[in-house]
């Protein structure tokens, strides 16, 4: 049986023969208002809401007096993101969807409160020749990105060594943007507690202007944090893939803090082993940040041949089970590091570790292959880890705490690079793709902000691709009625009631 299906014109009409399947497609005659994005406009009601428009007019001035405004670009990435795209080109599919392209050039023009008749002007006089498009071509986009890199940055690099470039304006006004949007989501469900979460995330490339990373393939390394109890995306800095993950980390840290809005007023850091850098804890206990004072901390620690001797001295009887896990038990250790930045008169910290018995027999010269540290002990090996924190709760409770970070933050690595356009970076000019990155965790924030203050209950916990089929991704048909665009779906969809609510 033949699979091709052969496509010719009829009467000016595109048709595609009948092939296995006992149906015909053809194209539409005339514009019908159709959309497959019908529930994407509610993201531009939340983006109103939270004044991201009024923010990116503050903080960005790439673009001049004509043309698309840094607002009208930067949401049209931020919706192709929520739309399932993944590279620039994918705008050619956001300008096709006709009945999407009604409702954002109704919203530009006439649908944002506040916005008064002479703006509404101002963005019209921005062009010289009639406007075609509702969302911007690939072409003006990638121009648009030239601006965020910095060529002189570049100039800089030292051959063969871990570079960080510098940051220029437009994309320090992506991270203000950024900390405005959390500012206003603080405004509407205010939390007091912040658990920061440092972690980096390899983005593998094959352009040749990426750096081999330590897993031996190239990439790009960006350094996040995230704030736990708002599942929000607080700050990132894009790296290069030979850039370790440690690098910095304290600096990184600092400016973390300073993205935090009013109404915090507590701060817990966790990490793993890239924060273990006695410099950054002494930050911490000592409370040498001014406005939050002591941060307290659990911190993966190396475990070095001094750490497992350690370990070895522990009393049988003092390992305890980690409750709801019949694998792991823990101990307090009495361990003093003697690794550079670290000294004796400073403050002292307790030292955890965990321990895991091996049920595979272990083959003759593999431990250096293995991707976690080993001890024997008692006739038998074991996985060993190390934790030090600065925070008196019981292990019990501590453990288990600590290694939350590993889901959240983690299922948010896995949404930027695969649910999100993160993974797909279009250029190998690193300030295009900081850019890109940065507008990235702009969606990705957005997207939180959606479940947690408009959809609520189970919404909270579904992972992007889950609320892009059930609710971004619709048919739909868009009408004008009475000077009113109607968003309609057919009858008896099950999201139409989420999608009245959240509308409301």
């Amino acid at each position: 049986m033949r699979l091709r299906e052969s496509i010719y014109h009829q009467r000016g009409e595109v048709i595609m023969a009948q092939g296995v399947l006992s149906y015909q497609c053809e194209e539409e005659k005339k514009a019908a208002g159709l959309t497959a994005l019908a529930g994407l406009p509610v993201y531009l009601d939340l983006l109103r809401a939270l004044g991201f428009r009024e923010s990116v007019q503050q903080h960005l001035r790439v673009r001049g007096t004509q043309g698309y405004t840094d607002g009208q670009l930067l949401t049209a990435l931020v919706l192709l993101n929520l739309a399932g795209g993944d590279g620039v080109d994918d705008l050619r599919v956001l300008e096709r969807d006709e009945g999407f392209c009604r409702v954002l050039r109704r919203v530009e023009l006439q649908g944002l409160p506040g916005m008064k008749r002479q703006e509404r002007r101002a963005l019209e006089r921005r062009w010289r020749q009639e406007r075609r498009r509702a969302v911007p071509s690939p072409s003006a986009v990638f121009r648009y990105l030239a601006a965020f890199h910095d060529e002189a940055q570049e100039k800089l690099r030292p051959e063969g060594k871990a570079f960080i470039p510098g940051s220029n304006e437009p994309l320090q006004g992506l991270a203000r943007v950024n900390r405005d949007l959390a500012a206003r989501v603080q405004g509407h469900a205010p939390e007091s507690l912040a658990t920061l979460d440092l972690d980096a995330t390899l983005v593998s490339s094959n352009k040749k202007e990426a750096r081999y990373c330590y897993k031996d393939f190239k990439a790009y390394q960006p350094l996040n944090v995230y704030w736990a109890e708002q599942e929000w995306l607080l700050f990132t800095e894009f790296r290069d893939g030979n850039v370790p993950a440690g690098f910095e980390i304290k600096r990184v840290l600092q400016e973390a803090l300073e993205m935090l809005p009013a109404g915090v007023t507590q701060v817990r850091l966790r990490s793993d082993t890239a924060a273990y850098q006695h410099d950054l804890l002494r930050y911490c206990e000592l409370a040498q940040n001014r406005r939050f004072g002591r941060l307290e901390f659990t911190v993966g620690c190396d475990v070095t041949p001094a750490f497992k001797e350690a370990v070895l001295e522990v009393e049988e009887a003092a390992w305890r089970q980690l409750p709801g896990d019949s694998e792991r038990e823990w101990a307090e250790v009495c361990f003093v590091p003697s690794a550079p930045g670290h000294s004796k008169k400073g403050p002292e910290y307790r030292y955890l570790a965990t321990r895991e018995v091996m049920r595979q027999a272990e083959l003759p010269g593999l431990e250096p292959a293995l991707p976690f540290p080993t001890l024997a002990w008692n006739t038998r090996r074991y996985k060993v880890f190390g934790l030090v924190t600065n925070m008196s709760w019981p292990g019990e409770e501590l453990i288990p705490w600590h290694y939350q970070r590993c889901g959240k933050s983690e299922e948010a690595h896995r949404v930027m690079k695969e649910d999100l356009a993160g993974g797909k970076l279009p250029s190998g000019d690193f300030g295009e793709n900081a850019a890109w990155w940065w507008i990235m965790i702009l969606a990705l924030n957005l997207n939180a902000a959606m479940k947690r203050l408009a959809l609520g209950g189970a919404w909270v916990s579904k992972r992007l691709k889950a609320v892009r089929f059930s609710l971004i991704n619709l048919a739909g048909r868009v009408l004008e009625r009475a000077r009113t665009l109607i968003i309609r779906l057919c009858a008896g969809h099950p999201s139409f009631s989420v999608l009245y609510q959240v509308a409301i």
